[in-house]
């Protein structure tokens, strides 16, 4: 039953990656762009929760009303009016900016908020469970972090293949300048896809700031779990990002339950071995 704990864990924490890669899947799905500050927008999106919780005296799921909106006009402008400015046929432009822009946030972070480690506070859900069997138990918090998860990814899915928006993103993924000629203003398609992926990283930030400790130097490490998610799981896919996160999370709970020190290389691990032997992803993403 201890082995079975684990990995039901480690499925529940994979809810969580999920949430961490959602926004990388979407944005290298719509425009090709791989996002290194992502990481670090997820920490910026934890510390405005932070400020909302302290300044509006709410709790940190109440602040997702301000900064889900919040995280989506930032993604807004910095897509509009700096990123769009960098794609093109290469790719070193954009990656070039955004590993800027993550320095920015981790230094700016650093000057408003100090070093020190902060934590959301979320009151009893933190540590209530659900008892499921004898040595068996879920713990509300994943399992509500879980179930946002799946809801986060089939809206998103639901967006893609069922609305005029999901449309655009599919004609200016496809071609854009064909989706130019139609009418559509590819930079305002790109800007409404930014927006999306920060009101997404809106939520894992808040669930990353309930659950652990979070300190301006976190952002790269989250980034790493996104981009492995994404890669486990196809570029593009987003279910396949929710089994890509599920698949870390239990190699993770695995490799803790042989040895604590094996956690976070039990993950790596598992990644590597996927990639090697399927190196598109375990799900790719097929072109309509």
């Amino acid at each position: 039953m201890d082995w079975l704990n684990s990995i039901v864990q480690g499925v529940l924490v994979g809810g969580l990656y999920a949430l961490f890669a959602a926004g990388l899947s979407l944005i290298f799905g719509v425009m090709r762009l791989v996002n290194i500050a992502h990481g670090d927008l997820i920490v910026l999106a934890a510390y405005l929760a932070l400020a909302t919780t302290q300044t509006l005296g709410v709790g940190p799921l109440g602040s997702l009303l301000v900064i889900v909106p919040l995280m989506a006009l930032i993604g807004y402008t910095l897509q509009r009016f700096v990123l769009n400015r960098t794609l093109g046929e290469d790719l070193l432009p954009p990656l070039l900016v955004t590993f800027g822009l993550s320095v920015i946030l981790q230094n700016g972070l650093l000057q408003v908020f100090t070093a020190d480690s902060r934590k959301l506070q979320a009151g009893l859900i933190e540590t209530a469970s659900i008892p499921i069997a004898e040595g068996l138990s879920l713990g509300v918090l994943p399992l509500l972090q879980f179930i946002v998860a799946v809801a986060v990814i089939a809206g998103l899915q639901a967006l893609f293949y069922n609305t005029p928006m999901g449309r655009a993103f599919r004609a200016t993924s496809d071609d854009p300048s064909t989706a130019q000629l139609v009418g559509l203003d590819n930079r305002h398609v790109f800007g409404l896809a930014m927006a999306l992926s920060l009101a997404v990283t809106a939520v894992a930030g808040v669930f990353l700031g309930v659950r652990a400790n979070f300190d301006p130097s976190i952002g790269p490490a989250r980034l790493i779990f996104g981009f492995e998610a994404v890669i486990i799981g196809g570029l593009g896919n987003l279910w396949g990002t929710l089994a890509g996160g599920i698949i870390l999370g239990v190699a993770q709970a695995v490799g803790a339950k042989l040895d604590p020190g094996w956690q976070l290389l039990a993950g790596h691990l598992a990644f590597l071995f996927i990639l090697a032997i399927r190196p598109q992803g375990l799900f790719p993403r097929v072109q309509d």
